[in-house]
């Protein structure tokens, strides 16, 4: 802002008194709302991607897969659906940072984020039992 652009502006100077002032102040407010490492819009996010049947069974067949990961063609071959239906859903997993996606030469392959859905459970249960000791349950994260 040029000095000749700037214009009065009235600011508190004590109990019920203002004074004029052209110095322009910066005010910050928290935009994100912080929960451990992960934001509540990416968790909705990728609940909301898991919420649908068929990209429930795509996540948890690349999960199955582990590091090697999948082409499109064995996804849809396994799952009996169309190229460009599952194109969409994997997509969608991947726009809820589900999924990753690598080029290998002519061929896509797809893998699931390890660290993405690790985080994703750390999260659901972070304050799990109210910091008391819980049921003695096996381990459920991947230790990939």
């Amino acid at each position: 802002m040029a000095d000749g652009d700037r214009q009065a502006l009235w600011e508190p100077c004590g109990e019920g008194a203002f004074q004029r002032t052209t110095e322009v102040k910066v005010v910050w407010i928290p935009y994100f709302h912080y929960i451990g490492n992960m934001e509540e819009d990416i968790v909705i996010r990728s609940l909301a991607a898991l919420a649908h049947n068929l990209r429930l069974r795509v996540f948890r067949m690349l999960v199955v897969a582990g590091p090697e990961g999948l082409t499109p063609g064995a996804i849809a071959e396994q799952l009996d659906v169309p190229g460009a239906t599952l194109s969409f859903h994997l997509k969608e997993l991947m726009h809820a940072q589900l999924v990753t996606q690598e080029r290998d030469g002519r061929n896509l392959i797809y893998r699931a984020a390890f660290a993405h859905m690790s985080a994703l459970l750390g999260f659901l249960t972070e304050n799990c039992c109210q910091g008391e000791a819980c049921l003695d349950t096996p381990p459920t994260a991947c230790k990939c």
